[in-house]
């Protein structure tokens, strides 16, 4: 331990921390529940999202992808592997905050509370189940409204002003990257009448039973896109392994080097 703190010098928590051309906010799973609901108990619009590596890597050649990510309002770890290199490169962040989880605890905060619930994105199959399963886990009242993730970009600001004026206080979007961090920065104005919007990848998937997520122990080992590779090798190959290969080296350039 006292060998890895040589190399690794613990750096003292920051609110927010930057590296790798990426910002991350350093808060736990319940200090971000807690922001959220204060911004939609004081009528505050906050936009959201989660950084993994994957994204990280496509952050470095995509600059639009990365404005659209570091103007959001809370930017948060979504994989153990970003946790990691934030300690490397003398940034600790104190813990992950999944995407999937964040989108769970926020929607049984929406029915304690009384708020209302966006969903837009994946197959109209599979966010029909998703809205089935919340209605029936929760209320039919939660739901504000849903809508697939098939559109035209000619098509983005009708769709963004229905969810505005749907009486929602949450939106969640399952769209890929970077498709649905620049529909929710391109569209703010659009979706201004909603406090909280945030993107969750591939979560719908999940909720509906189409794809099943990886056992906690791999959740909690950092091994989560490991089971997600066994599912669909042939997609997702490419994502993962050359991906994190990328990630590493940006890592260890960062730590040897400095890049921000």
């Amino acid at each position: 331990m006292q060998f890895l703190r040589l190399i690794f010098p613990i750096t003292p928590m920051t609110s927010r921390a930057h590296f790798l051309n990426t910002s991350v906010d350093n808060f736990t799973m319940r200090e971000t529940v807690d922001r959220i609901n204060q911004s939609i108990v004081e009528n505050i619009r906050l936009r959201h999202v989660v950084v993994n590596a994957s994204k990280i890597v496509e952050m470095q050649r995509d600059l639009e992808l990365r404005k659209s990510v570091n103007n959001c309002d809370i930017i948060n770890a979504d994989g153990m592997a970003v946790v990691w290199a934030s300690k490397i490169c003398g940034k600790p962040l104190k813990e992950r905050v999944a995407g999937i989880d964040l989108m769970e605890n926020l929607i049984e905060l929406a029915h304690n509370k009384g708020y209302k619930v966006y969903f837009l994105g994946a197959k109209e199959e599979i966010v029909s189940k998703v809205v089935n399963h919340y209605s029936k886990k929760y209320s039919k009242d939660l739901i504000a409204g849903y809508r697939n993730g098939y559109f035209l970009k000619e098509e983005e600001k009708d769709i963004a002003a229905e969810i505005s004026s749907s009486g929602a206080q949450l939106l969640f979007v399952a769209i890929s990257s970077p498709k649905k961090e620049n529909f929710l920065y391109q569209n703010r104005k659009e979706l201004s009448k909603v406090n909280f919007t945030m993107g969750v990848g591939g979560s719908f998937d999940v909720v509906s039973g189409l794809v099943k997520r990886a056992p906690l122990w791999m959740q909690n080992s950092g091994l989560e896109w490991f089971y997600r590779f066994l599912q669909e090798p042939k997609r997702m190959w490419k994502r993962y392994l050359v991906g994190n290969s990328k990630f590493l080296l940006l890592v260890l350039k960062e730590r040897l080097i400095g890049s921000n």
